[in-house]
């Protein structure tokens, strides 16, 4: 069995692991004091594209989290980190109001962009809107993709998530997505380099066998995988992703890596 004494910062996902929707995980606050206290680093990273950064720090110190915002790492924030290094990019924003917020400064057009950003949008999803997307694909855009998740876990259970949106965008237009968060190699390199930690020396908690987990050992991290959230048996069991260990909850990852485990409050 891997080591554990040889971490030195976690990342933790956030939606599933750290809280249900406004409802922190038992024990989730002084597992993460008790690895911070410990000298551990921390990251809060999430493939969440329905909060700006500022909304996501202000949640997390609201459930008691205590983050600073160069400990919060969105994947809406890689997506700005990649259009910033383009040529002039024209945005096509399929994202929730408050992460546009995060975008102000790209040139938009609902027409003639350059770049298809899909994220979080809800409800919103139509015909005419994949048809208006499938249009500026056929005419040469690229198609970001803020992540590509099957589904999450919501307070009333499973939701399907964009995915499956995004596939049948890339199948109908004959692209491939560039995919910006978990499980993107890029994305966990991103958190590895701010760190300046070697990848061996950085652990990935998370509920998403695949995206987490997988996404976290392809990259050379270590991932550990938590039974909360969206965790389910038989879908894990179908998984290729052999995770460095599978845990209960967040509250058992002090024990795992040799954490005094502070009383909870």
């Amino acid at each position: 069995m891997f080591n554990f004494n040889t971490i030195k910062a976690v990342l933790f996902d956030l939606d599933g692991v750290l809280y249900i929707g406004q409802q922190p995980v038992a024990g989730a606050i002084a597992a993460v004091e008790a690895i911070r206290k410990a000298g551990m680093a921390v990251r809060f990273v999430t493939n969440t594209s329905t909060l700006s950064l500022h909304a996501l720090q202000q949640k997390l110190n609201a459930l008691g989290f205590n983050a600073v915002p160069e400990e919060v790492m969105s994947a809406p924030q890689a997506t700005i980190q990649y259009l910033k290094q383009q040529a002039n990019p024209v945005c096509k924003l399929l994202l929730a109001e408050d992460v546009k917020k995060d975008f102000s400064g790209f040139d938009q057009s609902e027409t003639a962009a350059t770049y298809v950003v899909i994220g979080d949008i809800g409800d919103a999803w139509s015909y005419p809107l994949l048809n208006e997307v499938f249009h500026c694909l056929v005419n040469g855009a690229q198609l970001i993709a803020i992540h590509k998740n099957r589904f999450w876990q919501t307070e009333t259970g499973l939701q399907m998530d964009i995915g499956a949106f995004v596939t049948g965008l890339e199948y109908a237009s004959n692209t491939k997505a560039m995919l910006m968060g978990k499980p993107s190699r890029h994305f966990f390199n991103m958190a590895v380099d701010a760190l300046r930690l070697k990848p061996s020396e950085v652990l990935m908690i998370g509920d998403d066998i695949d995206a987490d987990v997988g996404g976290a050992q392809d990259a050379g991290l270590h991932g550990v995988l938590v039974k909360t959230g969206k965790y389910r048996e038989t879908y894990t069991r179908l998984s290729a992703v052999d995770p460095d260990a599978t845990i209960a909850s967040v509250a058992d990852l002090p024990a795992l890596l040799g954490v005094q485990h502070l009383s909870a409050h």
